[in-house]
């Protein structure tokens, strides 16, 4: 087993950097086939191959030099080993006259740290560890940093939700000037769309930042997206829920969606966020916050706002498919399910095998909503008849709300309703900018 002096390391690797005396950390002069490379030996992750050397080069980029092509290695310095526990600095102290804003972290990507025994990175740093990681913020804001969660976001649910939705109403009662929801990416509209509906009218910006790489990578977009949430929170003209991404692949604009029609487009990355059939809501740059909407709300004083923070998780989100079992749309009710989101295609529609399924749903008393699979466009059932029989069957038509928007609302909807019919009523209304208003040619 290697030691922790040459971690992540073994086999023709690890018999050639023992051979050179090398630790991690330590200044090396590589000298290959082509010239001599020099840096610094980093780790490797537990299943990386053994046939390669990884050097950091002064640029701040990773080198990795196959064992085969070196003719010999030596240590130029010896150089400090790295902390395998994570040590954070301490917090800087904060300025008092600055607006107060209220970090609330879950986790994700935006506070985790690459752990090189197995190459992942994993939720390692709290919402006070990013505030000393990041002194830049407290020239913002006096910042108070909270830990709700820990977790990555695939594993939040409606439960975490209504915590975070509670913890922002009682931040509001506090006197905060914003709070900022530090999230991971892969479910942050998820997210953004529940707390837009349980915290209607809220008075102050309440901004969700997430991070594409984790914040001890060289390329991490953290800083630059929590610097720019924090700024919004602490000193923006408009309230609401928004989520805080980076604009583009540079770092010089966070781009502000708002929480109800904002998708998740790419994988990795830094500009992965997009607004969906809606201008951005703001764009903030070191010189200062551009608003680009001219329909947000302006702060306010709380006095009237009164969250509704229950959802209902047993709602199902179900995309249409050519060849789909006709029997899937009633395994769903079997299950326990209140609420089912199609998600149809075109203009919204599903087989007419299937409507069958669909009624019988409605008729035992659950809540069926069509969106569609397109991007662009709004449902519309009156056109085919495939789409009259999902009207008289009961479906009720989302025009151009997102599928995840219409998922979360409806969980919201049948959280906050006596009854099914009032829940109906409510996914009809648009209550926050989930839906846009029908355009007229001309």
């Amino acid at each position: 087993m290697p030691s922790r002096e040459l971690t992540g390391y073994r086999g023709r690797a690890l018999e050639f950097l023992s051979k050179a005396k090398a630790s991690i950390g330590d200044v090396l002069e590589a000298r290959t086939e082509w010239g001599t490379v020099t840096g610094t030996l980093v780790p490797r992750y537990q299943y990386a191959d053994d046939t390669h050397v990884v050097l950091k080069l002064k640029s701040g980029y990773n080198i990795g030099l196959a064992v085969s092509k070196l003719k010999s290695a030596s240590v130029k310095t010896k150089g400090e080993k790295p902390a395998f526990e994570f040590e954070p600095p301490e917090r800087p102290e904060p300025r008092v006259g600055l607006p107060r804003v209220l970090i609330l972290g879950t986790g994700g990507t935006i506070a985790s740290r690459v752990d090189y025994r197995t190459g992942a990175v994993h939720p390692a740093i709290s919402a006070g560890e990013l505030h000393a990681l990041i002194p830049e913020l407290s020239d913002i804001a006096e910042i108070e940093p909270e830990i709700l969660f820990k977790v990555f976001s695939e594993n939040i649910e409606p439960a975490h939700w209504s915590k975070l939705a509670a913890r922002v109403k009682s931040a509001v009662a506090e006197g905060y000037s914003g709070v900022v929801v530090t999230h991971g990416t892969d479910t942050l509209g998820y997210t953004a769309a529940a707390l837009s509906f349980a915290l209607q009218g809220v008075p102050v910006p309440v901004v969700l930042v997430g991070a594409q790489r984790s914040s001890d990578r060289p390329s991490s977009d953290a800083t630059q997206n929590l610097i720019g949430g924090v700024s919004v929170a602490a000193n923006a003209t408009f309230s609401g829920v928004y989520v805080a991404m980076h604009l583009d692949e540079s770092d010089d604009a966070i781009a502000l969606h708002r929480g109800t029609r904002v998708r998740k487009n790419h994988t990795s990355r830094r500009d992965a966020f997009l607004s969906v059939g809606v201008p951005l809501a703001a764009v903030w740059r070191p010189s200062g916050i551009e608003q680009v909407a001219p329909d947000l709300p302006k702060r306010g004083d709380g006095a009237r706002f009164s969250p509704a923070t229950h959802f209902d998780g047993k709602v199902a989100l179900l995309k249409f498919y050519p060849s789909m079992p006709g029997g899937l749309i009633s395994a769903v009710r079997s299950m326990g399910a209140h609420g089912l989101i199609i998600e149809g295609t075109g203009l919204g529609h599903v087989g007419s095998k299937d409507i069958a399924a669909v009624k019988a749903f409605v008729k035992n008393g659950g809540l069926v909503c069509m969106t569609s699979q397109c991007v662009s466009g709004r449902v519309d059932l009156s056109v085919y008849d495939t789409g009259r029989d999902l009207l008289r069957a009961g479906v009720v038509p989302l025009e151009d709300m997102l599928a995840e928007t219409a998922l979360v609302k409806a969980m919201w909807a049948l959280g906050n309703s006596a009854t099914v019919a009032d829940a109906r009523a409510k996914m009809l209304e648009n209550l926050v900018g989930e839906m846009t208003l029908r355009r007229l040619p001309g």
